[in-house]
């Protein structure tokens, strides 16, 4: 079973396996700790250069590069809000949030279903707008600093602010490949966002499953 658990706790969860029987395999961007009776994954959220195998448990590759502080972006976009802000280790160092109202979808058809989507459209069309902006104006300043993008929200209005500005396409290629639920791009959401985006993705099977 997988899930998602804050760096500070992996390293409070593993610690004590350091230097124990078993085998340690750094490859792919993952660390894989074999225990007599179990098989540990862990998956840093910005990758893990460190490549070798070990014929005991060493955590120090892992331990160092989920200790490593970055700078990241993140995006957050749902129909009704945004969220753009810059993240330097774990600290908020540039933001801006905002809102708009986007109508609910009308279940009736004829006419007045037709004007109330026109009117849907516009309103999404207006915030999707102006949350790309707003996002240019927040991460163009830090464009040569920051290393990775996290994205959350809505996925296909995370896409469309994307695509509404060309000066944002840079984004994507560093996107982490976790994407961020949130139920409204808040400022206090967005804040809350530093836990996870270091929170490393964890795996524990039993002897009898394989880690293929």
């Amino acid at each position: 079973m997988s899930r998602f658990v804050g760096r500070d706790n992996v390293r409070k969860r593993l610690a004590e396996l350091e230097g124990r029987e078993g085998r340690t395999s750094y490859l792919g961007g993952r660390a894989t700790i074999d225990l007599r009776d179990a098989t540990i994954i862990v998956r840093p959220p910005f990758g893990l250069s460190h490549e070798a195998d070990y014929a005991s448990i060493r955590l120090t590759p892992l331990f160092e590069a989920l200790a490593e502080d970055r700078v990241v972006a993140a995006l957050l976009v749902r129909l009704g809000g945004y969220a753009a802000g810059v993240f330097e280790g774990e600290r908020l160092v540039a933001s801006k949030v905002g809102s708009r109202f986007v109508k609910g979808r009308h279940k009736k058809g004829g006419y007045s279903a037709n004007r109330f989507r026109r009117r849907r459209e516009e309103q999404a069309r207006a915030l999707i707008e102006e949350a790309a902006r707003i996002a240019v104006d927040v991460f163009e300043p830090w464009r040569s600093r920051i290393e990775f993008v996290a994205f959350g929200g809505d996925r296909s209005a995370v896409a469309e602010v994307l695509a509404a500005r060309p000066e944002l396409a840079w984004l994507t290629d560093r996107g982490v490949p976790r994407f961020f639920t949130v139920a409204e791009p808040r400022r206090n959401v967005l804040e809350r966002l530093s836990y996870d985006l270091y929170a490393a993705e964890l795996t524990e099977l039993g002897e009898a499953q394989s880690t293929t």
